[in-house]
C-alpha cells in the first residue's frame, strides 16, 4: 500500500478519488469529500455540529461563524477545519517563544515609584522556519505556511520547505483558501 496510487474515475480528480475510496480512518467521515470551497466547508461544519448534538433541535443549535480567509487567523481556521472535517488531522504550530517579565515596581520611603528588574525574551524551542500548520491528510504529511499580503518566505522557511519536500512531505504556501485547495490538488495529482 506504500507506493500504490489511487486512480481517479473518469473526470474526477485524484483527491476526490482517494476520499471516495474510503482511505479515511474516521468511520463518521467515511463519505465526506474534501471541502473545495468555503460554502462546502461551512456545510460540513454544520453537519459536524448536528452530529455532535443529535438531541438538540435544529433551531436551537448555534450557527458557526462564517469562514473568512482574509486574515491569517481566519485562513488558519479554514484550512485546519477543512482537513479535520474531511478525515485528516491538522494543528497550528507556534514557535514564537515567550516574554518573561521580572520587573517589579515599588514605592520608596519618600513616595517615589521605582522599577527594578527587567523583561527577558525566551525563544521558542521548535525548528527555525517551521510551518504554521502541520497536518496529515490521505496518508501524506502536509506542512502549510500562511502568507497574507506581500509577506514572503524567510531563508529559514525556505530551508525548512526544502527539508520537508526532500523527505517526501508536501509543503504549501497558502495565501487564500482557494489557493491552498488548488495547490493541494495540484501536488496530489503530480504524484
Amino acid at each position: 500500500m506504500g507506493n500504490q496510487k489511487a486512480k481517479a474515475p473518469q473526470g474526477q480528480s485524484r483527491c476526490k478519488a482517494l476520499t471516495a475510496n474510503g482511505v479515511q480512518s474516521n468511520a463518521a467521515l467515511k463519505d465526506v469529500d474534501f471541502p473545495w470551497d468555503l460554502k462546502t466547508l461551512s456545510a460540513l461544519k454544520i453537519k459536524e455540529i448536528r452530529a455532535k448534538y443529535p438531541n438538540v433541535p435544529e433551531h436551537a443549535l448555534a450557527k458557526p461563524k462564517p469562514y473568512k480567509d482574509s486574515t491569517a487567523n481566519g485562513l488558519t481556521k479554514c484550512i485546519i477545519d477543512a482537513i479535520n472535517l474531511s478525515g485528516g488531522q491538522a494543528e497550528r504550530i507556534s514557535n514564537t517563544g515567550r516574554v518573561i517579565d521580572n520587573s517589579y515596581t515599588y514605592t520608596n520611603v519618600v513616595g517615589q515609584q521605582k522599577t527594578i528588574g527587567g523583561v527577558k525574551f525566551v525563544p521558542g524551542t521548535g525548528t527555525n522556519g517551521t510551518a504554521d500548520i502541520s497536518a496529515i491528510w490521505q496518508g501524506k504529511s502536509l506542512k502549510i505556511e500562511l502568507k497574507i499580503g506581500r509577506d514572503k518566505l524567510s531563508e529559514a522557511q525556505k530551508r525548512y520547505r526544502d527539508k520537508v519536500e526532500a523527505s517526501g512531505g508536501i509543503y504549501i504556501v497558502a495565501r487564500s483558501y482557494e489557493g491552498f485547495v488548488e495547490a493541494l490538488e495540484r501536488r496530489l495529482n503530480d504524484e
